[in-house]
């Protein structure tokens, strides 16, 4: 049955759905832009890391073999002024770049690995793929489609275009893009206003340089995202994805590096994540207009990482997400009565047959399905599973039916596509480690007469992770609560 689902993407080349027909039956394979590790990623960045963990998911769960690669840039992500971004951290912290490097990739893993995302199965650095880079270069130039300048090199769009159409990915004529072009440092020893760079040359003080034909220098940003996924996914691969910030230019620009080398569209189906905002503003790292995950799962009022995936999973992909801690709550809400429902189903599974089945539980499997077939519509997966939690209401309440086999049908199914395909970890039974969560309780007690309210908070926010809800009372009595 899972191998026979067929899914429909929507490619941003194309501009509409199309029907997923890998290049090898059986197999899929990926490449998802990770990020620039010069400072902690915020919640837009997990929003696109959360979503391809999904895509990851689900054909690992319909029998796909899944190659899941995403990079690391460690180099070459230039900002408007030149200045190599990992660079100027560095210099800001008074640490080496790979001090910054290092810290700054251990803290995306730290945080991707708590929102429960899958690791890619190859993740590639910058820094580990010069020489390749500097092949595909040599490529370029000898193609005519790249020249060098003082120790530069730039990619000649001009000869690009004679040959390929450019602007096809981001749908963006080139009259347009010569009109929006900033004026930039480097725009003097270009041939033409649009060409970017392939390789820079590196100035006497610039703490990221390696040897090149063309001088000491460094990679450009868009330069290494080609030489990576066509290394490890081939010179045609299945999906490329990210960020819909990263369609124009630095997608655009990959997508015109690699066909010009290989003469072969790279790329089958692209995918873009839209932003998620705050009060209808894109977050961004530069201007400081964002939210780190840490500040959820911490604070006066804490938030599950488990929730944070659920509540991502609630807007389809390609839709702005806009955030608020009202958004957040009403979700939170609605996670804790979707666990409430899979328990009670769980406690069902001991209890006897209630007769015959008066709902359609296969129906209901295959609309589980079809929601994730049709561009992986998570938000629409998620009301089918409230769908089956009214009907398990129903069926407590006596006004549905279903029989012990469509019990534990129901119950596979529901929790494979919360854990397996969502991703969501479904909080443990509630008769486990009672006596430690007593004793954490009397510590907290104690904490709280001597008005230790940092240890105190510490111990309510640890046991609310642990899927467990704390309310104080005014006669100093604690209620203690699961968050099902």
């Amino acid at each position: 049955m899972k191998m026979k689902q067929k899914i429909k993407i929507y490619n941003t080349l194309s501009g509409k759905k199309e029907t997923f027909v890998p290049i090898i039956q059986g197999h899929v394979g990926i490449y998802t832009c990770g990020p620039t590790v010069y400072r902690e990623i915020h919640l837009g960045n997990c929003r696109t890391f959360i979503f391809f963990d999904l895509i990851v998911r689900y054909f690992k769960y319909l029998g796909y073999k899944v190659r899941y690669v995403r990079n690391i840039t460690d180099v070459g992500h230039l900002e408007d002024e030149g200045e190599d971004k990992i660079s100027k951290r560095a210099r800001l912290e008074r640490l080496e770049p790979m001090e910054i490097t290092q810290k700054y990739t251990l803290d995306f893993h730290h945080i991707l690995s708590v929102l429960n995302t899958l690791p890619p199965n190859i993740e590639p650095i910058a820094t580990g793929h010069i020489l390749e880079q500097i092949e595909l270069i040599v490529k370029l130039i000898d193609k005519g489609l790249a020249y060098e300048v003082n120790g530069s090199v730039y990619f000649d769009l001009k000869s690009y275009i004679q040959r390929y159409d450019y602007g096809i990915l981001s749908h963006r004529n080139i009259e347009d893009l010569i009109a929006n072009t900033r004026n930039l440092k480097a725009q003097n020893e270009k041939r033409y206003t649009l060409d970017f760079a392939l390789w820079k040359k590196a100035s006497p003080k610039h703490l990221m340089s390696w040897n090149s034909p063309w001088g000491k220098g460094f990679p450009g940003w868009h330069l290494e995202c080609t030489a990576m996924s066509t290394k490890y996914l081939g010179n045609v691969f299945d999906i490329h994805g990210g960020g819909i910030d990263l369609k124009f230019p630095h997608h655009e620009c990959e997508l015109a590096q690699a066909l010009g080398i290989s003469e072969k569209n790279p790329v089958r189906y692209w995918i873009h994540v839209n932003l998620l905002t705050i009060k209808d503003k894109k977050m961004s790292k530069s201007s400081g207009h964002l939210i780190l995950p840490s500040e959820l799962f911490t604070g006066e009022k804490s938030f599950s990482a488990n929730l944070i995936r659920f509540f991502m999973l609630q807007s389809h992909y390609r839709s702005v997400f806009d955030f608020s801690i009202q958004s957040l709550l009403s979700a939170e809400k609605g996670f804790h009565r979707l666990m409430k429902y899979f328990t009670t189903l769980k406690r069902l599974i001991a209890e006897k047959n209630r007769g015959l089945s008066t709902f359609d539980v296969k129906d209901w499997i295959q609309r589980c399905y079809d929601a994730m077939n049709d561009d992986f519509n998570s938000p629409k997966l998620i009301s089918h599973l409230f769908e089956a939690g009214n009907l398990i209401e129903s069926f407590v309440k006596g006004k549905e039916f279903l029989d012990i086999y469509d019990i534990q049908l129901l119950h596979r199914n529901m929790r494979n596509f919360l854990t397996e395909v969502l991703g969501v970890n479904i909080p443990s039974d509630l008769t486990v480690n009672h006596k430690l969560i007593d004793l954490l309780l009397e510590i907290r007690k104690l904490v709280r007469k001597e008005k230790k309210w940092d240890i105190s908070d510490r111990i309510r926010n640890e046991l609310f992770h642990l899927g467990y809800s704390l309310i104080d009372n005014e006669d100093g009595s604690t209620c203690l609560n699961p968050n099902f």
